[in-house]
Order: structure tokens, then sequence, then C-alpha cells
């Protein structure tokens, strides 16, 4: 963290507003755009060459989960490549350009190519990011700061407490490399959109049990996704343990392995899945996924229980969410013990509160994304990308509010808050 009092003389500010946005995954997107269309000054700041995240550079196949209502909407409609058949699968391609316009048109700053680096702040106020790109270290003050980087880089640099995976041990899940393989007959093809409880039998046996017996390990599942392409398909196979996503040592570690695993994998899929005979690698994500990291102290935890419970919080600014448990296995492939896919019944939307999103111990900053305050097991529900598209959304109408009444946004009244976002169409 540097104090603003001594950045003058050691860094040059570059940028100078009302909201600085750090990340531009589905929570960046959402809360740039909800800041912006409400009135307030807005840069998005994105280590990567384009914006969208696990969705985009992540080469991600679907829009996992689900929620309804406010940008996640929005984005489907104006993103959807399929003509309406299945707007949740994702072209990545037509997605990064689509994105960028909707920012473009809202008004916002971005830069690119910058990584969100620490935190500027003066007597526990948070004013600004520091970003460091070709151009070296340059600042970017703001009213208020939104972290949506993932692993809460900004929020822990300014020394917002928190812990990193599982409680007892602090594993965190496995990392995964997604790719694309083409040349696949659709007519014949098989696939396994509900994740690891589910099954086929294919002419030599159980093919999740062929997976675990010829995969190299810890990759061992067999999960297969179309996309908008004929004869192409989005693979959720490649599987790197014991790693931890703010390390750049593992994360360098998990790419490595992760891309080791490719090759032998479609020798798997060519040899074991029908339709998937003559299919061939075409494309793979230009990052890591990282499922799991730092667990931060808000002023609320989200919860299991919560979640079971479709808890309706009085402080609500993210409704109708709703996805399982999906836990990866700490110990290799497949899911955890206390995870919980397709027999997961609580069939409910549940909510989350406006107190996940505001850190305990320093003002004028904002969580959005898989860092707000959840448990490891109610992480593995509200990580997903429709979840944090809104959870950015009601950031960012928080932090627009904020500027607007000249108030830290843990001052905000919240019925100020959720009367804006049912204006953009969150409601219970």
């Amino acid at each position: 963290m540097i104090d603003e009092i001594k950045l003058d003389r050691r860094v040059p500010v570059k940028w100078s507003g009302d909201v600085v946005v750090a990340g531009a995954g589905p929570a960046g997107i959402g809360a740039a755009l909800s800041a912006a269309r409400q009135g307030a000054k807005v840069l998005l700041l994105e280590q990567a060459g384009d914006v969208g995240g696990v969705a985009t550079t992540g080469l991600m196949s679907h829009w996992t989960g689900k929620t309804r209502g406010g940008l996640y909407e929005e984005i489907l409609n104006r993103a959807d490549d399929s003509h309406g058949e299945n707007r949740v699968l994702i072209n990545p391609e037509k997605l990064k350009t689509v994105l960028l316009e909707m920012l473009l048109e809202a008004g916002i700053s971005i830069r690119l190519y910058t990584f969100s680096h620490d935190a500027i702040a003066e007597d526990e106020v948070v004013k600004g990011v520091i970003g460091y790109s070709k151009a070296g270290f340059e600042a970017f003050k703001a009213k208020v700061v939104i972290d949506c980087t993932g692993d809460g880089d900004i929020a822990a640099s300014a020394g917002v407490p928190f812990e990193k995976g599982r409680p007892g041990d602090g594993r965190m899940q496995p990392m995964t490399l997604m790719f694309k393989v083409a040349g696949v007959d659709m007519d014949r093809a098989v696939f396994l959109p509900g994740g690891f409880e589910e099954t086929f039998e294919v002419p030599k046996g159980d093919l999740q049990s062929l997976g675990r017996e010829h995969l190299p390990y810890p990759a061992g599942h067999v999960l297969l996704y179309r996309s908008t392409l004929p004869g192409v398909i989005t693979c959720n196979m490649t599987n790197c343990v014991d790693v931890d996503g703010t390390d750049p040592d593992d994360l360098t570690r998990a790419t490595v392995e992760c891309r080791k695993q490719i090759e032998p994998i479609v020798g798997f899929l060519r040899e074991y899945v029908p339709g998937f005979e003559d299919c061939y690698c075409i494309s793979s994500a230009s990052i890591i996924g990282v499922r799991e990291t730092r667990h931060f102290d808000c002023r609320e935890t989200l919860t299991e229980e919560d979640i079971l419970q479709a808890r309706v919080f009085d402080d609500w600014v993210v409704t109708k969410a709703h996805f399982n448990f999906d836990i990866h296995n700490v110990e290799g492939s497949g899911l955890d013990t206390h995870g919980v896919q397709k027999k997961f019944t609580q069939e409910k939307g549940y909510t989350i509160p406006y107190g996940c999103l505001v850190p305990v111990s320093r003002r004028g900053l904002l969580l959005a994304g898989r860092n707000i305050s959840a448990t490891h097991k109610a992480s593995s529900n509200c990580r997903v990308m429709p979840i944090c598209v809104n959870i950015g959304q009601a950031a960012g109408t928080a932090a627009a509010l904020s500027v607007k009444k000249g108030v830290a946004p843990d001052e905000l009244d919240v019925r100020e808050i959720q009367k804006s976002l049912n204006d953009q169409g969150v409601t219970l």
C-alpha cells in the first residue's frame, strides 16, 4: 500500500476521476458499466489484452450457473451467437467485441495491458490504484475503488484481512486450462454438460471410469461442452492441484502442466469417445482458470446455509442467484466430497447482501466477484460468471451513489442501492 501523501514524489498520476475498477472479468464489466451508467467517471484497468476475463481469454464454454435480470441478461442478449437457441453458449471472439462496445458506449476509460499492482491509501481510506505497465508505475486516483481482480489483489495490498482456501489446511480448488477441439461428428458425439456426477456408457466402458483410468493424473474427468461453431467442442478436462493462484510460480507450473495434458486428452477422446475419432485441438485459453484463492473479511459473510435456505437478506444487492456447490477435488480429478452438482436440490434463487462487498478495515473500497466474503463452500456457488456480473453491477451502483452523495460506500443507506438496482431490472 502506498501512502497518498508520498505518491506524487514517486509515481506520476495518470488518471483521476470517480471510480477505478481493477480487473475486467465478468464482475469488472458489471461494475464499470453500472457505475458509468449512473453518471460516474470510470476507469477500467485490465492486465490482459482483452476484456472479459475467464469468459474470453479463459475460453470458458458457457455462462455456468444462472441469475435473472440486470446486466447479465443484457450481455446474453447482445452476445448471443446461437440465434436464440442457446444464449448461454459463449463465442469468446464475439463476446470480446460486444463487451468492448458496451464499455465504450458507456463512456468508460479503458486501460489494457496494465496490472493493478497496489492500493493508494491515506488514513485507512483507499483512494486509488497503482498500475504497472510498459509505461512503468502510474497512479490512477478515484473516490471509490472496486476490486474485481478475482484474487483481491488491491484489497490484499491495502491490508484487508483474508484467509486462503478451505478451513483447516488452506488448500484451494485446482486450476484448469480450457481448450477446444474441432472435427467432431456432432450427430454421434457424446456430451457431458451436467458435471462430474454424470456419465455415459461408451463401447469400451463407462466414460468417467475410463477417464480416471487413462487420462494423465491429476486430470481424469471428462467434461465436454457444445460451442457455437459446427464440429467444435470445448473441453474442461485439464487439471492441476496444490497450486495457489496468487503465486506466479504456481500459475506458471499449472499452465505448463495443463498444457502438457492437452495432447493425451485429445488422444483419449479419439480412442474412447464416439464422434471424436478425428478431433484435433484448435485453440486453448490464454490464461489459466483459477477457482479459489483469498476469502476476505467483510461486514457479512455468505455461508452455505444461506444458499441452502435461499435466504433473502434485508440488505440484498444481488438477487435470483442460483448454482450448486461446484467444489473441484483438491486431491485430483472430479468432485470434492463436499461438492454437489446434479444432486443439488435447492431450486430457489438466493440473495447476496451488501455487507459481503464491504471490507471491515478499509474505506473507499468495494469487492466484487469471487473475492467477496464467502465461505469455502459458499464461494464455490457464488463464484460463477453470471452471479459475478450482477455482484459487479451492485458494486458499481453503490460506488456511483457513494460519489454522488459524497459519502463512503460503507455509509450508504442500502435501500437507496436497492432502489437504483430495481430501476436497472434487478428485483426480488
